[in-house]
């Protein structure tokens, strides 16, 4: 884990097949996902994305134990930036799998996001 300060730790959900754990890392959410991610399990991460009233919102969405993503993860990835974006913070993604990173690839969506290799370097400036 990156050095710094890690508060607010907490399971926010689990729903069948996703796990979606969020931490906060020196003002940065993170979001730890692991399982599948695909229509029945999307609500959970959607609601851990939600930055309502949030000011400058810094989020990392750490993939490594992502073992599936369909367009399901995609288009929640996309709005989630375009929100983020909009109010002035970022989203980054960190460690993806290979297969995620490829689907990732396919459609664009690392030229929008920033994949870092590491939750490491997703978390530095």
């Amino acid at each position: 884990m990156a050095e710094g300060h890690m508060t607010n730790t907490k399971q926010a959900a689990h729903t069948g097949r996703l796990s979606v754990v969020a931490t906060v890392t020196d003002g940065i959410r993170v979001l730890s996902l692991s399982g599948e991610l695909d229509h029945d399990t999307g609500e959970t991460l959607r609601q851990a994305l939600d930055v309502t009233g949030t000011t400058r919102p810094r989020i990392v969405v750490d993939v490594r134990q992502l073992t599936f993503m369909d367009s399901t993860g995609i288009n929640l990835l996309v709005a989630a930036y375009q929100t983020v974006t909009r109010a002035g913070g970022w989203i980054r993604l960190a460690s993806p799998p290979e297969s995620v990173l490829r689907v990732l690839q396919l459609v664009g969506v690392d030229d929008l996001i920033a994949c870092r290799p590491t939750l490491r370097e997703a978390l530095t400036p």
